[in-house]
C-alpha cells in the first residue's frame, strides 16, 4: 500500500489560521518570506488565500523544523514583521502570547487603556521592556505578542501582566531589573562550569 492510501504513514502537517490583511506579509515581496522560511527549515509551505489559512507540511523536514516554520507564520500573523519572526528559527527563542482579554475581560475601554500602559508614551514603556529583556514585543488588538529566549521572553510576559493588572511602570521595571540579574548571575555560573570542565 502507498503512503497516499488509507492506513499509509500521513505527512506530518500544521494548519494556521491567519488574518487576511496578514497573508501578504508571510508571502512577502514576489514570495521572499514564504521562499526564505521554506530554504531555511526544508517545510514546504502552501497558501490557502481562499480560507485565510498557511499549511505546512514536510517528508524530510526534522519535526521541530515544522514548528519554528510554524512559530515563524504564527509571529507574523501576530503582526510581526517577518525580519523580526525570523528569530524565531533560532533554536533557543520562543514565541508567548498575553491574551490580555483573560487579565481585563473583553471591554473595549478596558483593553484601550491596558495597551497604552504597556505601549507609554511614544511606546516608551514597550521599548524599554524589550531593552531590558532583550525581546521584540508587539502589541495587538487583544493580546501582547513576545519573542526571545525562553528565561527573558518568560520575564517579559509576567512584566506585561504586571502592566495590564495596573502595577506602576516603576515597581515594573525593578521589579524586572531583580529577576534579571538573577537570569544573568545563573548564566555566568553556567558558563563558568562549561569552562571548567
Amino acid at each position: 500500500m502507498s503512503k497516499g492510501e488509507s492506513g499509509g504513514i500521513a505527512r506530518p502537517r500544521i494548519y494556521i489560521r491567519v488574518p487576511p490583511d496578514r497573508l501578504g506579509a508571510v508571502i512577502g515581496a514576489e514570495g521572499a518570506v514564504k521562499r526564505y522560511v521554506m530554504e531555511k527549515t526544508g517545510v514546504n509551505m502552501t497558501i490557502d488565500s481562499e480560507n485565510s489559512m498557511v499549511i505546512l507540511e514536510s517528508d524530510t523536514a526534522a519535526p521541530i523544523n515544522l514548528m519554528k516554520a510554524g512559530e515563524v507564520v504564527k509571529a507574523i500573523a501576530y503582526g510581526f514583521p517577518p525580519e523580526k519572526a525570523y528569530r524565531l528559527l533560532d533554536e533557543d527563542q520562543i514565541l508567548v502570547i498575553v491574551d490580555l482579554k483573560q487579565i481585563v475581560g473583553d471591554s473595549p475601554n478596558h483593553l484601550t487603556r491596558v495597551k497604552a500602559r504597556i505601549i507609554g508614551e511614544r511606546g516608551r514603556a514597550r521599548r524599554t521592556l524589550e531593552e531590558m529583556t532583550g525581546t521584540y514585543i508587539h502589541v495587538g488588538d487583544y493580546y501582547v505578542a513576545i519573542i526571545g529566549d525562553y528565561e527573558r521572553a518568560m520575564l517579559a510576559k509576567k512584566a506585561v501582566e504586571m502592566l495590564a493588572e495596573g502595577r506602576m511602570h516603576g515597581t515594573v521595571y525593578r521589579h524586572l531589573d531583580r529577576m534579571l540579574r538573577e537570569v544573568r548571575r545563573r548564566e555566568s555560573l553556567r558558563l563558568w562550569l562549561d569552562e571548567e570542565e
